[in-house]
């Protein structure tokens, strides 16, 4: 968190938190969902401002009860989120890279919904993968050693006993199947906060 953020924190430590205003979508974008956004339930402007992105990117956090936020100075300003908390993308270099521009050095399990949206953990971090770079990932699926074929995966998703690993960056990570509407509660997150009921 940035120091700036910290010391405003401490001058207004009772700035009322702010939902749904902003969003996380499924392929990384922070997207700023104004009144009418809100009301049709839009996803928002995507936000291209480096800065102010690097800035959202330094001070998000969450909460105890599973809220993602971004630290605006004194105000919490609550997360939509389309997907999970992060979202990954690959990276030539550094296998997987999360939309805050933090590498993730391994993973340690593989999640495939029942459509076929692949989910990475890695300790406390869980990351739907961008769907432009699923295909990618998807050329490292091995069963005892040998690539998944396309209508193999296919029977796998919808049911099939075979046990699947990823060989990703020379480890053989565990592949199991998830639906899609477990994600929160599995990994403890809020898709869209809400303020706490008195």
């Amino acid at each position: 968190m940035d120091d700036i953020v910290k010391q405003a924190m401490a001058k207004w430590p009772n700035v009322p938190h702010c939902y749904g205003w902003l969003a996380l979508d499924a392929r990384g974008a922070w997207r700023m969902r104004d009144e009418a956004a809100q009301q049709t339930d839009a996803p928002g402007d995507k936000l291209n401002n480096a800065t102010l992105v690097g800035f959202i990117n330094r001070n998000y956090g969450h909460d105890d009860a599973g809220r993602w936020f971004f630290q605006n100075g004194p105000q919490r300003v609550y997360v939509n989120l389309e997907a999970t908390p992060y979202i990954a993308r690959t990276d030539p270099a550094l296998g997987l890279v999360l939309q805050t521009g933090t590498p993730l050095a391994s993973i340690e399990r593989l999640y495939l919904t029942e459509v076929g949206v692949a989910i990475v953990q890695a300790g406390d971090v869980v990351a739907q993968v961008d769907d432009r770079d699923v295909a990618q990932l998807f050329e490292s699926l091995e069963r005892d050693g040998q690539p998944v074929a396309d209508e193999a995966l296919l029977r796998w998703l919808d049911g099939g006993a075979e046990t699947m690993s990823l060989h990703w960056r020379g480890a053989s990570v565990p592949v199991e199947r998830i639906a899609r509407a477990e994600l929160p509660q599995r990994f403890g997150f809020v898709p869209t906060p809400a303020p706490e009921s008195l």
